[in-house]
């Protein structure tokens, strides 16, 4: 059957609620659960609306959002891998990019190769936008754990320096001043992690 176009952006938007069943390991703020991986993808939109001037170069935003809004949907099919436990983590990337391919493969084929483009960009995080999403990507679960008194940091019990080390590379290539506030809000953490304080 030969669909046409917007038969196909249909599919793919009806595909696409999944994501909303996709729960994360993250707390939301007020503890009263946890995010899914659509919560989590808008809030880095927003993130990057409002925080790309601290950009380490010059960001195109609109890409940087597409980015962030794509980023997550391969974990319709492959799911969240909680990224503090490297056992879950083997043969995530070939998972995701049968994901990818099956997902993006539901529109038109311009917007699926623009679409499944932007996804590849940001994995290889190689280009300034790509380097700005991983590292809002980063930054944002960082806030969060830091504002619920640990978040995903206390089941496997990482200490500061484990924090610094997985977060940090990442959120500094994209965005040195983030990372600066964000190693501020680390050190205070571990100093009083009862006080969950997320003051920068």
């Amino acid at each position: 059957m030969n669909l046409s176009n917007l038969e196909r952006q249909l599919a793919f938007l009806r595909e696409i609620d999944r994501l909303k069943s996709v729960v994360r390991m993250s707390p939301l703020i007020d503890q009263s659960r946890r995010e899914n991986s659509a919560e989590h993808s808008w809030h880095l939109a927003m993130y990057a609306l409002v925080l790309s001037e601290h950009a380490a170069a010059p960001v195109d935003v609109v890409r940087v959002v597409k980015m962030l809004l794509l980023h997550d949907i391969v974990e319709i099919d492959a799911g969240d891998t909680p990224f503090h436990d490297p056992s879950m983590q083997a043969g995530q990337a070939e998972r995701e990019q049968r994901a990818a391919e099956r997902i993006f493969s539901l529109l038109p084929a311009a917007q699926a190769a623009e679409f499944r483009g932007l996804w590849t960009e940001f994995e290889a995080a190689e280009s300034d936008d790509a380097k700005f999403a991983k590292s809002l990507d980063r930054f944002q679960p960082l806030l969060h754990n830091v504002a619920t008194g640990g978040g995903t940091w206390i089941a496997p019990g990482l200490d500061e320096a484990q924090v610094v080390s997985r977060y940090g590379p990442t959120i500094a290539l994209g965005a040195p001043a983030l990372w600066e506030a964000a190693a501020r809000l680390v050190r205070a953490h571990f100093r009083n992690p009862a006080a969950g304080d997320d003051s920068l």
